[in-house]
């Protein structure tokens, strides 16, 4: 018998907590697939504004196996799942279950089958996805451009729904990032990976807090934290911008020595060229913006989340 953790992050989800603790202890119930299995669910709220943290409070009063972490205020999604993801002792460990079971916890038993072989990552992949054209678009965009510029590879459409081992796990939280990209983090560990694809389903009840801005922030953070590219492209094109202009002035020069006329330097030539390199520059300014930024968030520290409660869990040490 092993014990499995399942990980599930919410945000003002009390339309949908209880079907999650229900869809999970069901696949562990006597004649179900994973009921030689021991369990434990972790859910970490991030400061719920609504009935939430109350339905939280009287699952875990009712089943020891769920144990949960209260944050102080919201700090977002990975910071959030990265942190509850740290309380895990099971000897395998499903790093993220959204609450809302738009990834389905029917497969967790078949990633453990895959686990009990011998593999040590088992990643779900939305092969399927019951979304929009664009959000569909926008996400293979995202993935083609980070499979490009990384070191290793991301695979397309894989999620943070993955089943790792312990020692995958050990390697994970060992990172001290201010704002951990998960998947990232799994796949720049190695270690033997199958992926399954699946249907990522529209969600059933409640409102996604999964906003464009935010969207755009973790895609962002993304092509950020495992690439020195976005740099080397401005550093490169930066380099041949100044070449082209040294080598038009030269070209300049010589047609004048040689008697040539040159003509007039236009309105709109200037203009436009003024625009063109104002553009670049702010470009490079943003992209090195965004190293500083990350390189500002860790070498201020602290912790990734701060807490305001824990139940089932062992109680913080003293400062």
């Amino acid at each position: 018998m092993a014990r499995i953790s399942i990980i599930s992050p919410c945000y003002n989800e009390e339309e949908n907590v209880e079907a999650c603790h229900a869809a999970v202890l069901a696949l562990f119930a006597p004649g179900a697939p994973l009921a030689h299995h021991e369990r434990e669910h972790i859910f970490s709220d991030n400061c719920s504004t609504d009935g939430t943290v109350a339905i939280l409070r009287r699952l875990a009063a009712a089943d020891p196996a769920v144990k949960v972490v209260l944050n102080a205020r919201n700090f977002g999604p990975f910071r959030s799942n990265f942190n509850a993801l740290r309380y895990a002792t099971g000897d395998g460990v499903l790093v993220f279950l959204p609450v809302d079971l738009q990834d389905p916890p029917e497969m967790i038993p078949e990633m453990v089958k895959h686990w009990e072989s011998g593999i040590e990552v088992v990643a779900g992949a939305r092969a399927n996805r019951e979304e929009t054209f664009a959000l569909r678009l926008c996400r293979g965009i995202f993935y083609r451009i980070v499979n490009t510029i990384s070191d290793f590879d991301i695979p397309e459409n894989v999620g943070e729904f993955q089943f790792i081992d312990r020692k995958v796990w050990a390697v994970v939280v060992a990172h001290q990032d201010q704002y951990p990209y998960i998947r990232g983090i799994i796949a720049s560990a190695g270690f033997r990976r199958l992926i399954l694809p699946y249907t990522w389903r529209a969600r059933r009840r409640g409102i996604s807090k999964n906003n464009l801005v935010r969207l755009i922030d973790q895609a962002m953070n993304g092509i950020f934290a495992f690439s020195s590219v976005p740099m080397r492209i401005a550093s490169f094109l930066g380099f041949g911008i100044a070449a082209v202009a040294l080598l038009y002035a030269a070209g300049l020069l010589a047609m004048a020595l040689l008697g040539a006329n040159t003509g007039p330097a236009g309105t709109a030539t200037t203009i436009i060229a003024l625009f063109f390199f104002s553009g670049v520059q702010l470009m490079f300014i943003g992209i090195l913006g965004e190293y500083i930024t990350s390189i500002h968030r860790q070498v201020r520290g602290g912790p990734i989340v701060v807490e305001r409660e824990r139940i089932n869990l062992p109680p913080a040490p003293n400062p």
